[in-house]
């Protein structure tokens, strides 16, 4: 394999008003400061799946590619460009704040099924009333818990779960769309912590380019 130390990034992604996992890798590498040139597929259309594996071995987004490396899965992603940016402090510093937010990372990275399926990304609707299904409110519950105990014990004077922005940040980003989508009630700890994701100049970058998109008709997680 050549050495990828000089060649440029480039990031496969969905549509941006209904793709959780793209918003995820996409704000990781805004945030380290990493720039990538940015390859859109638009999902659920014929073609889709043949053009993705193209790019990506999974046939699923995101993924990055370097050079002749190729990185996919967002949290994969996450770590990769923690290696290639050390400074951006996309983990805390602190081994037990660290070790907290792979923790709540991975969890948000293999759980919440109730809440994926019922409450999916999309953001340019709002859909109030929707999405109370079975399990969904148990999950609800969760995703504020976790908040709350990462912002009590490592948040300090910081808006965001450990203070500055890390990757377990980038892994709740489109969880807060979808409560902003669904209208879920929020604490006042919760809701400062959703606002501040949503204030973050990337976020707007991203909601207004989802915004800006075509309407599809299958409004599936991807």
């Amino acid at each position: 394999m050549a050495d990828t130390a000089d060649s440029p990034l480039t990031l496969i992604i969905g549509n941006k008003n209904y793709s959780s996992w793209s918003l995820r890798a996409w704000l990781i590498l805004r945030q380290a400061g990493l720039k990538a040139d940015e390859v859109l597929i638009a999902l659920s259309e014929s073609g889709s799946k043949s053009a993705l594996l193209k790019h990506s071995p999974s046939g699923r987004v995101p993924c990055l590619v370097h050079g002749d490396l190729t990185v996919w899965d967002s949290l994969a992603i996450g770590e990769y460009a923690a290696e290639l940016a050390p400074d951006a402090g996309l983990w805390p510093a602190d081994r037990a704040a660290r070790a907290l937010a792979r923790s709540v990372s991975a969890e948000m990275h293999s759980g919440f099924t109730a809440l994926r399926t019922h409450m999916p990304m999309n953001i340019r609707s709002s859909f109030p009333k929707e999405g109370r299904k079975p399990g969904v409110q148990e999950d609800i519950d969760r995703v504020k818990a976790i908040w709350r105990q990462c912002l009590s014990r490592h948040g300090g004077d910081g808006p965001f779960l450990f203070g500055r922005f890390t990757i377990a940040d980038a892994m709740y980003a489109p969880v807060v769309s979808r409560f902003r989508t669904f209208a879920v009630d929020l604490g006042e700890q919760e809701q400062a912590y959703a606002d501040a994701v949503w204030s973050m100049e990337a976020m707007k970058v991203w909601v207004e380019a989802a915004e800006d998109e075509p309407m599809v008709i299958d409004d599936a997680e991807f």
